[in-house]
Parts: C-alpha cells; structure tokens; sequence
C-alpha cells in the first residue's frame, strides 16, 4: 500500500529509513525497465525491514521505496517520482520483484474500475445526488464490475449488452438459477 500525506509521520519514518538506513538494515532492490506507448519507464524498488517491531503501523512486515523515472520518446521529457509504502508480506512471500509486481498490478486494477464507471456506466450524468444513494449505487457499479471481470469478461460493455438480453445468465452469476 502506497503510504499518502495523511500519514505524515509513517512517510516520514520510511524516508529516514531509505536516506539513512539504521546500521544491520539489509535492504534489497529490483528494477523494471518498459518501454511502450510513447515511454521508457524505469521503476526502482528498494525494501527494508527497518520498522518492523518500530512502527505500530498494523500488519507491517516491510517498508519500502519506489522510484518511477520516465522518458517520453516524442518529447525527451523526463519525470521522476518517488513513493513510499507498507506491507504485510514478509520477504520471503514477497521479494523486491514480487512486490514491484504487485503495485504495477494493484493500479491497473484502480485505473479499469473508474474508467469503466465513468465511460460505460455514465456515472457522471446520473442524477442521483440524495443522502446515502449515490454511494450506494457506485458500491454497486463496483460489484457489478467485479463479479463481471471475476466471470471472466473483459469488455464490461459488450457483458452488459449481452447480459441485459439474457437475464437468465446474470442471474447465475450471482447465483440464482430460475427453473422454466
């Protein structure tokens, strides 16, 4: 889990950590290079134990750094950034590889659920703005895209399309068989 602002002293904690690294702290790294889509990306892992039996940050079992450098080919634009973040997984379950992995893959999975929430569902035109309501309804836009891509679809639209004519099907998604 990336760690943001709202938690200003862990930040700061796993920075001092990577700046100055406590004497004894074995700190491993691992490294990706894509290029693709007008860019070179290079992306920088650096994990530590450090804070472990430290912080009170629940479940921590790793801290660690992520560096982000991109080229953009057209341009020759360059963009750094560094984040920090916490995790759960011991070095043993999650190496640097693995966890560098694991957020490439936890973003992919944040940027398909809003995208296809505002383009497929409209979210943004509903008219839905009283008390709880609107919550309610983008809880379940969110299962519905889950269960959808959990049954192995990819294009959500072309799935609700298909579904809308079949409702039998929909319904044996969740479950329900419905007998003739």
């Amino acid at each position: 889990m990336i760690v943001k602002d709202n938690q200003p002293q862990l930040r700061a904690d796993i920075a001092l950590v990577f700046t100055l690294p406590p004497t004894g702290d074995h700190q491993e790294t691992a490294r990706t290079v894509d290029i693709g889509h007008g860019r070179i990306e290079q992306r920088n892992i650096t994990t530590s134990e450090a804070l472990v039996g430290y912080n009170d940050w629940p479940g921590l079992a790793q801290v660690f750094e992520l560096g982000r450098y991109v080229i953009t080919q057209k341009t020759g634009k360059e963009r750094t950034e560094v984040v920090y973040g916490v995790t759960s997984l011991r070095p043993e379950r999650a190496t640097p590889g693995r966890l560098l992995a694991l957020v490439r893959g936890h973003w992919s999975i944040e940027n398909k659920s809003p995208w296809v929430r505002d383009v497929t569902f409209d979210e943004d035109r509903s008219q839905v703005r009283c008390g709880n309501i609107p919550h309610v309804m983008a809880a379940l836009r969110n299962t519905t895209i889950g269960l959808l891509r959990w049954a192995g679809y990819t294009n959500i639209a072309a799935a609700c399309r298909r579904l809308a004519a079949q409702p039998v099907q929909a319904l044996a998604l969740i479950g329900i068989e419905v007998e003739n």
